[in-house]
């Protein structure tokens, strides 16, 4: 077990700071969830840095409840609701999300605004090197996380009722935006990298524009994976789900490639094909062929644009620990992780403004 892994799988005590009333919640879900029957007892998931999540468990079933975290929030941060929208839209599409169950935007029961959901009795995995897996499994593994994100990308958002879900246009210019204006509302220190990326990736966006719902934040460890078959039976963590373009979203979970196992979970120096995993290319190949792709132009761009973001998000982090709203007791050591992933996509960069 990897020691991310043993950081943020299974449950705890709820932590003190993120408590409620258990039986003011009891007593929502009777009125609210079909079948629901008490008694109710709560454990928070130790996994999560920005909503935190708990195990819902009853004497017929178990649950999980995503809420909004207690204190100053960023704006637009931590959209439950926006998580439940998607999830309830996609339920009867190829993409695997749990079955949600209620969504309460009355903060008086918790507290604050939460949803409740099915508890996905599967994996869920922290080491893309998938250490205690087969090679047979592994391959199995990557083979579904490919085939799930090709098909969120081929659903018909407008079918599914989710055209309002987000701008259909101009995406990449509104994150870098969006996460520049985040990133400066929890700066901490100057990193030269970020500054440089925040003025250079505006002007340089691929021409060509595509709209399809995009997850936001799609890697190994925000999917469930069967315990019999090893793949993916659920995609979790929607909260910066939106319309936009599928080539970021895709372009940001396979940044799994290019990062060290030790800067953030990465593949990048392992033997992949002697572990069962296909190399950056063949994974790229296998979701052009199920998207219908010839090929992706500007890759570079679209890795330097991610490891921005997710430098960032990560900064998000280190300002939510500062302000004591992380959720996550780890936060400050991923939080870490903010500069070399700046100097990293600032790498990314500099190769387009040499090859130029």
């Amino acid at each position: 077990m990897s020691d991310d892994s043993a950081q943020f799988s299974g449950t705890m005590e709820v932590r003190e700071r993120l408590k409620f009333d258990v039986a003011s919640l009891e007593a929502y879900l009777k009125q609210n969830v079909d079948g629901f029957k008490g008694p109710l007892e709560v454990a928070q998931f130790k996994g999560g840095q920005s909503n935190p999540s708990y195990m819902l468990t009853t004497p017929n079933r178990k649950y999980v409840l995503r809420r909004k975290p207690p204190g100053k929030l960023l704006p637009s941060a931590h959209a439950v609701d926006r998580e439940y929208r998607v999830m309830t839209a996609l339920a009867n599409t190829e993409v695997p999300v749990p079955k949600t169950f209620c969504l309460c935007e009355d903060e008086d029961v918790i507290g604050t605004m939460f949803y409740v959901m099915e508890f996905l009795d599967g994996d869920i995995e922290w080491d893309p090197s998938l250490p205690n897996y087969s090679k047979a499994n592994r391959v199995a593994v990557f083979d579904s996380m490919n085939a799930a994100m090709a098909s969120l990308h081929m659903v018909d958002y407008k079918a599914v009722g989710l055209e309002s879900f987000g701008k259909p246009t101009e995406y990449l210019a509104r994150q870098i935006s969006r996460w520049t204006k985040q990133y400066k509302a929890s700066e901490t220190e100057t990193i030269e990298a970020m500054d440089n990326l925040m003025a250079w990736l505006p002007d340089n966006i691929p021409p060509g524009d595509e709209t399809a719902i995009v997850h936001g934040d799609y890697r190994l460890d925000n999917t469930v994976l069967n315990k019999n078959t090893h793949r993916v039976m659920g995609i979790l963590d929607w909260e910066l789900a939106t319309l936009g373009h599928p080539l970021a979203d895709f372009s940001y979970h396979c940044m799994t490639w290019r990062l060290e196992p030790e800067l953030f979970r990465g593949l990048n120096g392992l033997d992949l094909p002697a572990l069962g995993i296909p190399t950056e290319e063949q994974y790229v190949a296998s979701y052009c062929e199920r998207t219908g792709r010839d090929g992706i132009e500007n890759w570079d761009f679209y890795s330097a644009y991610n490891m921005f973001r997710l430098a960032a998000i990560l900064q998000g982090i280190v300002g939510r620990v500062k302000d004591g709203t992380a959720s996550n007791k780890n936060a400050a050591d991923v939080a870490v992780r903010v500069k070399p992933l700046a100097i990293r996509g600032w790498e990314q960069a500099e190769k387009i403004i040499k090859g130029a």
